[in-house]
């Protein structure tokens, strides 16, 4: 799809047949764990990762800042430290699930950013979560993969393209900020 136009018709045609009460409830876990304080704590994997983070850095600054109230997003992808030391010393599919057994607590709030819903690293997170009494969310795409039937809550963006479906990921993200600032 190398013509600009079809691009944007196809984004417009996934954008329209979205299940809109799927973001609402997302956005309303989302707000739900940040008005008692709970850790928001996110992660993903290439395209994912950075939506992920990007997530976090509007949250944290945005949010805070035009509510006076603070918003606790933290990433497990921005420490390439120690996203590496975890995947030499252990293992790459442990990276995220030992970085949420350090900073997750029950009651907090795990969000998973994911096209396929294949990702090892990404399951295993979300295994930890449920077994340590941190609620999940997630948002996936293709068919939800893996991780779909794993979660609490999810965003599933029907369509096989992964361009597509990261950005639809990154507008949930601006979403979710402006509901909560508002």
């Amino acid at each position: 799809m190398n013509n600009p136009k079809k691009y944007l018709m196809a984004l417009q045609s996934v954008l329209n047949n979205l299940d809109l009460q799927e973001f609402e409830d997302a956005i309303e876990v989302i707000k739900k764990h940040w008005k008692v304080g709970s850790k928001i704590i996110v992660c993903g994997n290439g395209g994912s990762a950075l939506t992920a983070l990007h997530y976090v850095t509007d949250w944290n600054k945005s949010i805070s800042q035009y509510t006076n109230r603070p918003f606790k997003g933290f990433s497990l992808i921005d420490n390439v430290g120690l996203i590496t030391a975890y995947a030499n010393d252990m293992s790459y599919e442990d990276a995220f699930s030992q970085q949420l057994s350090v900073i997750g607590n029950e009651g907090d709030l795990l969000i998973v950013v994911t096209g396929s819903g294949n990702s090892e690293n990404v399951v295993r997170a979300i295994n930890y979560a449920k077994s340590n009494g941190i609620k999940t969310l997630g948002l996936v795409g293709f068919d939800g993969g893996k991780v779909k039937q794993k979660l609490d809550n999810f965003v599933h963006v029907v369509v096989d393209d992964m361009q597509i479906s990261e950005d639809v990921h990154l507008i949930f993200g601006h979403m979710v900020m402006r509901a909560l600032c508002s």
